[in-house]
Order: structure tokens, then C-alpha cells, then sequence
């Protein structure tokens, strides 16, 4: 789960894109429509490219690059091996983005651009498309769950408060139970606070095995 934040944060955390932006060149009578977009993973970006080629059905090629999810995808759709997908997929990386489709509609001019300038026609594509886009910080969630006597439930909501976390779910048995998330760079602080608080009433659990 992720959580987005102002682009201020970024250079602690990688970056995803708040909306579609496109960005056409034209290289030696060649039309190099190129798109990048926020996407969620491979089966997503999938239908985006079919939908593409419904679009521009008379388009040579259709590339394209994903990074989201730990999916990565490089697909040169019929260029050279190496001269369109990888490229395109190495400007996202660089960018430390995640998170992210691009695409590149490539309508043929007559012109051969070579390996050389199928690389800088497919990079330059989605660098410009990336710098017209709006980038933030993606914050990296960690779920917490923990059990506490009630004299402790006041104490333990004050805290999570404090930390910015947000109470996803209480329950009140023999003790009070309490499921919260918050961005993972500050969990393990809030813990350690709690722990002192608590006096060592608090028992944390494995949100995979809770």
C-alpha cells in the first residue's frame, strides 16, 4: 500500500506521476507519439496498449515501458532488439519512478533512423512527455497491530495521532485490539515510544499472521 505526498519529499523515496501527459516528435518524417501515466501492473498496462492500437490502427509499432508493483516491462513491439522498449524503460528507471507506464506510437515516415537514432528518438520521446508531468513521492505504508490493556487505549490513540496513522480498526475484547497504518519510515519510532510508554503492556503482532 502507498500513500502519496507533496513532491517535496521525493528525494527520500521514489516517484510516481498524478496524470496521463503525452508529447509528440517528429524525427525524418517518423511520428513519435509518446505517453507516460500512472499504472498499477502489467495486466493494466496491457489493455492501455491494445486500446492504443485500436487508436492508431495504422501505427507500425506500438512500445512500450512499465515500472510498478516490481513488474518491469521493455517491449520493442517489431523495432530492433534493444532500440525502443529498453531505452524507454531506462529513462523511468533513471528517473526513479515507479509506478509508471510509458508508450510510444511510432507511425513509419519512410526513413530508416537507424539503431543509433531509434534509441534517442524512443528516449527523447518519454523524456520530454516526463518533464511536462507532475511528479510526487510515493510513501511506502507499514500496517501495524497491536493488543493493549484498556488502561492503555487512550495512551495508544493519543500516540498514533501523534504519528499521523490512521486507526483502521478497534476492537475491544479481553484487551483492546488496534489494526493502524502509517508511513514505514516512521513505525518503528511510534513502537519504540509505545514500548516505553506501555511498559512493556503492549503486544505487537504480525499483521501477515494476525
Amino acid at each position: 500500500m502507498a500513500r502519496l505526498s507533496p513532491q517535496s519529499r521525493r528525494y527520500a523515496m521514489p516517484q510516481t506521476i498524478l496524470s496521463p501527459v503525452q508529447h509528440e516528435l517528429l524525427i525524418k518524417k517518423s511520428r513519435f507519439i509518446a505517453c507516460v501515466q500512472p499504472m498499477t501492473d502489467r495486466a493494466a498496462a496491457q489493455k492501455i496498449v491494445a486500446q492504443l492500437w485500436a487508436q492508431h490502427p495504422q501505427a507500425a509499432h506500438v512500445c512500450w515501458a512499465l515500472l510498478a508493483g516490481g513488474q518491469s516491462a521493455a517491449v520493442d513491439d517489431g523495432e530492433p532488439s534493444g532500440t525502443a522498449g529498453r531505452p524507454m524503460l531506462d529513462v523511468l528507471r533513471h528517473q526513479d519512478l515507479e509506478g509508471v507506464l510509458a508508450t510510444v506510437v511510432r507511425y513509419f515516415g519512410g526513413v530508416k533512423l537507424g539503431a543509433g537514432g531509434l534509441v534517442r528518438a524512443y528516449t527523447d520521446s518519454v523524456a520530454q512527455a516526463l518533464l511536462k508531468a507532475e511528479k510526487i513521492a510515493m510513501i511506502r505504508q507499514r500496517q501495524l497491530i497491536c493488543t493493549a490493556p484498556y488502561a492503555l487505549e487512550g495512551l495508544i490513540r493519543r500516540e498514533f495521532d501523534s504519528a499521523g496513522a490512521t486507526l483502521d480498526h478497534v476492537s475491544h475484547g479481553d484487551e483492546v485490539r488496534f489494526e493502524a497504518s502509517l508511513p514505514a519510515t516512521d513505525a518503528e519510532g511510534l513502537i519504540a515510544r509505545l514500548n516505553e510508554a506501555g511498559h512493556g503492556r503492549i503486544t505487537w503482532r504480525d499483521p501477515e499472521l494476525a
